[in-house]
């Protein structure tokens, strides 16, 4: 018997029990869609974290208190000094960091503005005028705070796209207005761009309001360090020169700041990171997730496969009497086996075929729900589709083989 006969028969067969093909195939066809949809979502996850962090900057290199890599084994982050104003402002001499473009030092809180009778939850932002250039931030409406307003510590805000919106309905409407950001009045001197998207810590980048980092030090919050030296910053945002500068830059700032924090011999108490390098930590988390959650969805397609197995071998109790005629007349065991090892594939292709419009289904569905879209890609689809292939051959064999050893003359006496 040749395969193409092998499979027409294969067919017949399943059309005689359309009911029951279809609920043993029903387990392979959840199986393939889960994982389809599972890996998308897992890949449009990566491609969204990628965008959020290549939009935030361009050759942009963070400067954390703590040495992570060290607390990442020990346990513990070790910050014997925090970073300050003054380590940001060495960074910008260019005798000793000329791959260094552009600094800009941070305090990040979580402030309240309001207008009249108007409030919203932001997260407020101290900084200098060169956050617009190294974060990548542009001003859609007005414009961004000035050097001289950084100086004189000016009352003057910058809105994200959001806040003005909350606030003033139409966000062009704030320029000019004075709002309140923890009680403190400040005159709206711009709107930014939106962003879209979410920031690290979950909320959205668009929310957000930014003052001078001296007005914010002056009237808002304390910075002075524990020892009275420098003002206290979260982190310093730098951009090098270029794409190719990056790794240079990087030296010059770890070898300017262990010089600032009297650092000889131990370990760094900071971090120097390139945004590749936050890039690739939550790639390779995602990456993780992913995997998970693609085996997650593999224990379905087993468990389809164990659908097809019974089901098989409920058949080749069925029909033992044909098995013994056909032997009887002169088919070999291995067209027995040929027989229904097909069928059980050909099930477990139908049900893989049939899989993939109910992953991009259920991967569009996901689309509508969530602030991020699902990437199908051929990778996913084969990788389902070729395991569910596989799992109909694996499950398949038992039940074709104890077809094909079946006594001819025992099985024709089978009632």
């Amino acid at each position: 018997m040749n395969i193409i006969e092998s499979i027409r028969m294969a067919f017949t067969s399943l059309r005689a029990n359309k009911l029951r093909s279809g609920l043993t195939m029903l387990g392979i066809i959840i199986g393939t869609g889960a994982v389809i949809a599972l890996l998308s979502v897992g890949q449009g996850a990566q491609a969204e974290i990628t965008r959020q962090i290549q939009s935030i900057g361009s050759n942009l290199i963070f400067v954390l208190p703590g040495n992570l890599s060290q607390g990442l084994s020990t346990g513990r982050v070790r910050s014997v000094q925090p970073l300050t104003r003054q380590d940001a402002e060495a960074l910008l001499d260019p005798s000793r960091a000329p791959h260094v473009a552009a600094v800009a030092p941070e305090l990040n809180r979580i402030g309240t503005v309001t207008y009249q009778s108007e409030s919203t939850d932001v997260t407020l932002v101290a900084t200098t005028p060169a956050y617009e250039f190294v974060r990548n931030f542009r001003a859609q409406y007005g414009e961004f705070f000035t050097a001289g307003d950084e100086a004189a510590g000016a009352r003057v805000a910058v809105l994200g796209m959001q806040t003005a919106k909350n606030l003033f309905g139409e966000p062009e409407l704030a320029l000019g207005q004075t709002v309140r950001i923890n009680r403190v009045p400040f005159r709206v001197v711009g709107v930014l761009e939106e962003k879209g998207g979410q920031g690290l810590r979950g909320t959205s980048r668009d929310s957000i309001a930014i003052v001078p980092l001296t007005t914010a030090f002056n009237r808002l919050f304390s910075g002075r360090t524990a020892s009275g030296q420098g003002q206290r910053v979260d982190f310093i945002s730098v951009s090098a020169v270029d794409e190719a500068s990056i790794s240079a830059a990087m030296d010059e700032i770890t070898w300017i700041l262990r010089d600032r924090h009297k650092i000889q011999f131990d370990e760094d108490d900071f971090t120097v990171a390139s945004q590749q390098d936050i890039l690739g930590v939550f790639n390779q988390i995602t990456n993780i997730l992913t995997i998970f959650l693609g085996a997650i969805a593999g224990i379905s397609l087993l468990v389809g496969g164990i659908g097809i197995m019974n089901i098989m071998l409920v058949s080749v109790t069925e029909r033992t009497r044909e098995i013994g005629l056909r032997k009887a007349v002169g088919a070999k065991r291995a067209d027995v086996l040929w027989q229904f090892l097909i069928e059980s594939i050909v099930l477990s292709v139908l049900g893989g075929m049939l899989g993939i419009g109910f992953g991009w289904a259920v991967s569009r569905f996901v689309n509508s729900l969530s602030t991020f879209r699902t990437v199908v890609t051929p990778q996913a689809v084969a990788l389902a589709v070729g395991f569910s292939v596989m799992v109909g051959l694996f499950f398949g064999i038992y039940p074709a083989n104890r077809a094909a050893n079946l006594n001819p003359i025992e099985a024709l006496r089978y009632e």
